[in-house]
């Protein structure tokens, strides 16, 4: 584990950017962007285009570590380069923000209101490339819908058999298990998974190290216990379908809770602007979720 990374993700200012959008959800981030599908025959070209994307958010001025302290990448984006260095190392060497690596392979049907992870056949493999590649921590996502207390039960198991397999390779594995924003039990699914979250904690080895991206709670502050335990090096939060200004007006209740955005951050960026629009957009993008990450 690179001590430097480590200590920027425990205690820098800042926030996570999350340009990990995969096979599945790359359309929609096109779209948004300005691209229809429309504009590329099949994948090959598809994720062509969405490198072009990531490259000029991640190259642009506004894209640095004194406000962006890491980045969760895909794998297709892992294996690429910008300018003849692995996107990994132009991200530190470059810029000074910590790379993650999205792990999981989507999401199972919807069970016990809950989808777990379908399986990650090729973990190990996985893994072991992103160690190659300077990789510092891991992604991984599952989705509650409802306060169903063997569903959440197993998703947090799944998160922390899976996150135990990462620590292994002396990577910093994120759970991410999403409460759904339009869940009626929403605050109900909170409760219930942190004390499965907590009673987990005290499975880990006495030097494992782990982070969380979670739902911005219903109750400010819910996760503040969280934070304190010595095994969570950072608790960081999805936007979770809420628009930048929502988002931000919500994280910014939550002391020490940290932005970890995708759609929010791209909010308003489009292929035809100018690099002084686009930048522009993204400076003032960074500036409000920056803000908001450090109250």
């Amino acid at each position: 584990m690179n001590k430097k990374q480590f200590e920027q993700m425990k205690s820098a200012k800042g926030f996570i950017a999350a340009l990990d959008q995969s096979g599945g959800s790359t359309p929609k981030a096109l779209k948004a962007y300005g691209i229809d599908e429309n504009a590329y025959g099949n994948d090959t070209e598809m994720f062509d285009i969405v490198h072009k994307m990531r490259t000029r958010i991640i190259k642009s001025p506004a894209f640095k570590g004194d406000s962006i302290i890491g980045a969760i990448l895909f794998e297709n984006t892992m294996d690429r380069k910008i300018d003849d260095q692995y996107t990994a190392d132009y991200l530190w060497n470059e810029k000074g923000v910590v790379p993650f690596l999205k792990v999981d392979k989507g999401l199972a049907p919807l069970n016990d209101g809950v989808q777990v992870m379908k399986d990650i056949p090729n973990l190990d493999d996985l893994l072991k490339k992103a160690v190659a590649r300077n990789i510092f921590g891991t992604k991984m996502r599952s989705v509650i819908k409802e306060a169903d207390e063997k569903g959440i039960k197993e998703i947090v198991d799944q998160q922390y058999a899976i996150a135990k397999r990462i620590v292994a390779y002396g990577l910093v594995p994120i759970m991410e298990p999403e409460v759904d924003i339009h869940s009626p039990e929403k605050e109900k699914c909170e409760e219930y998974l942190k004390k499965c979250i907590l009673e987990n904690l005290k499975t880990l080895g006495e030097e494992d190290k782990v982070m969380f991206k979670v739902t911005i709670p219903t109750r400010d502050n819910f996760y503040a216990d969280l934070m304190e335990d010595k095994h969570v090096v950072r608790v960081v939060a999805l936007s979770g379908g809420y628009t930048r200004a929502e988002a931000v007006e919500k994280l910014a209740k939550n002391h020490g809770l940290i932005a970890s955005f995708s759609r929010a951050l791209a909010e308003g960026l489009n292929a035809r602007q100018t690099d002084g629009e686009f930048n522009k957009m993204l400076t003032d993008s960074i500036k409000e979720i920056y803000g908001a990450s450090i109250k």
